[in-house]
């Protein structure tokens, strides 16, 4: 296995640790950044390089940049975009900032970054851009619209730079998990539901159950699985001589792939709404717990 330089975004939990660790061990030079500083120290104690970036700012993109290619004697074999959050709640209570926010972290900041890494790809003749989607960049669910539509993008401008880049040498991968034990749910629903007024929202019943009983929902699901069934998919995506184009994760992501060549629009929009019936209907548990608090 020849080693490869492999700079990672958005390495503070999650997918980006684990996956920066795991590479790491593998023997690759693995440069991974955070947007805090603080982050950056639990990195480095297990001897991995950092740079702070936050992908939000262009100027903490130019300076990164410059700092990795002094790192790596302007190589780069690997970027994998990973940097990103879920933004919550329904599209009719997103304000034009926070929505734009979403797409400066999930798109913008991807693409930026991806286009300062590409001519450096391209006179080594070889490189890999590495996006991490979703299975919400896929099919889409009730009050995650925001979220729903940045992984949207990042399709698309996936699937438009495989296809600009293919002389080059440069290959464009997607990794679309579904279900993933992680904070990412967890931060989704509590911290981006403080970016929004939902004083008059006709949604506020929805809300008050997501905060309630989202998280415990999804921890307990068959189909969630850890962290490593990125992993497995992304060391594939390096290391083998002829990587796929997208890298499913997680039964779900299979079957709403199959399911959305074969049903209708219609008929997946039931489904979809069956699915999150749960997460969006207080049960009698919440209900007594919303009585009792007032």
């Amino acid at each position: 296995m020849d080693k490869k330089i492999i700079f990672i975004t958005g390495c503070s939990s999650g997918i980006g640790l684990n996956a920066a660790m795991a590479l790491h061990q593998r023997g690759h030079h693995v440069i991974a950044s955070c947007r805090n500083k603080k982050d950056l120290a639990h990195l480095s104690d297990r001897h991995i390089e950092t740079l702070l970036l936050d992908v939000n700012d262009s100027n903490s993109i130019h300076h990164a940049f410059k700092q990795l290619m002094q790192m790596t004697n302007h190589r780069l074999d690997v970027l994998i975009n990973n940097a990103g959050y879920g933004q919550a709640g329904a599209l009719e209570d997103i304000p034009r900032d926070v929505l734009r926010a979403q797409f400066e972290t999930n798109v913008f900041g991807l693409m930026e970054l991806s286009a300062r890494c590409i001519p450096i790809m391209r006179q080594q003749g070889h490189g890999r851009i590495i996006n991490i989607s979703s299975v919400l960049g896929i099919i889409s669910l009730p009050f995650r619209g925001a979220y729903n539509a940045s992984k949207y993008a990042v399709e698309g401008l996936s699937d438009t730079l495989r296809l600009e880049l293919k002389p080059s040498g440069i290959e464009i991968i997607t990794i679309e998990p579904g279900p993933i034990e992680s904070s990412f749910r967890k931060n989704a629903v509590e911290r981006s539901l403080q970016q929004l007024d939902l004083t008059q929202s006709v949604h506020q019943t929805h809300y008050d159950t997501m905060l309630t009983s989202y998280q415990q929902s999804k921890s307990t699901s068959v189909f969630t699985k850890g962290p490593e069934a990125v992993i497995k998919k992304l060391i594939h995506a390096i290391e083998s001589p002829k990587p796929k184009a997208k890298y499913p994760v997680t039964l779900p992501t299979y079957l709403f792939i199959f399911l959305k060549r074969i049903f209708s629009t219609k008929l997946l929009d039931n489904l979809l709404l069956y699915i999150s019936k749960k997460e969006l209907t207080p049960n009698k548990e919440s209900d007594k717990r919303t009585t009792n608090a007032k």
